[in-house]
């Protein structure tokens, strides 16, 4: 996986959009995230249609349902050609390993990685919520080693955690962040953020971007000045 590429958030309400704004890139080839705003407006022909256009495909739609159903809705979206997919870790070492299993047919080797906690779950959030009385990090680190333990190639996490999770983890475990806001972008609904030189310095080992790049006057102006940064970052 290029990690070098932030990975642009297609959060867009249909599929013309979501094309438009990357056919703006030419011939540059993306790193898309297609996550349940758009998946569920547009269907499954996004990602085919993406994948076609020559992009790299991370299909984020969370699954978290008894191991058996992960499977095979792990290998409905590895036929697509996505290659890169999320679970709730929360959902269990079983479940996990159940949507590895569902991949072994697929012969674009897609890789799964979990969701610790949401970039918009506050601490205090998950102890009254959840009722996890243990700290907000300490929980992202016992989800991801977790996720290690059922063989997946990483999680997402804020870059808040991405530190501690690189130490509790072996070194080719990914670290992949939302939350990303170049320095003075309005936070939004996001609860844990950082810019991308920021998360490159605290262990991110790649980005996504929604909002900033989507959103923004220029849209290929904006992703290559977060790119930029982030590079800048991995290279300091």
């Amino acid at each position: 996986m290029d990690t070098t590429r932030p990975i642009i958030a297609l959060d867009l309400p249909t599929a013309d959009r979501a094309l438009a704004l990357v056919a703006r890139f030419g011939d540059e080839p993306l790193f898309v995230k297609v996550g349940m705003e758009l998946f569920y407006a547009a269907g499954p022909g996004i990602v085919t249609s993406l994948k076609e256009a020559g992009h790299d495909v991370f299909c984020d739609l969370k699954l978290h349902d008894i191991p058996n159903t992960v499977k095979r809705a792990a290998a409905s979206l590895a036929g697509l050609g996505a290659d890169l997919l999320t679970v709730h870790a929360a959902g269990g070492k079983a479940m996990m390993e159940a949507a590895l299993e569902g991949l072994s047919a697929a012969s674009n080797d897609p890789a799964v990685v979990a969701i610790t906690q949401l970039t918009s779950t506050s601490e205090e959030a998950m102890h009254a919520e959840q009722l996890i009385e243990a700290p907000l990090a300490e929980s992202v680190v016992h989800y991801a080693q977790l996720a290690q333990s059922a063989g997946l190639a990483g999680v997402v996490c804020s870059a808040w955690e991405a530190g501690r999770i690189s130490e509790a983890t072996d070194g080719s475990f990914l670290r992949v962040t939302p939350g990303i806001r170049p320095a003075g972008a309005a936070v939004g609904d996001q609860a844990r953020v950082a810019t991308p030189e920021k998360a490159s310095s605290m262990g991110s080992s790649a980005i996504v971007v929604g909002r900033p790049i989507t959103q923004a006057d220029d849209p290929v102006a904006a992703y290559h000045a977060i790119k930029q940064a982030w590079n800048s970052g991995l290279q300091s």
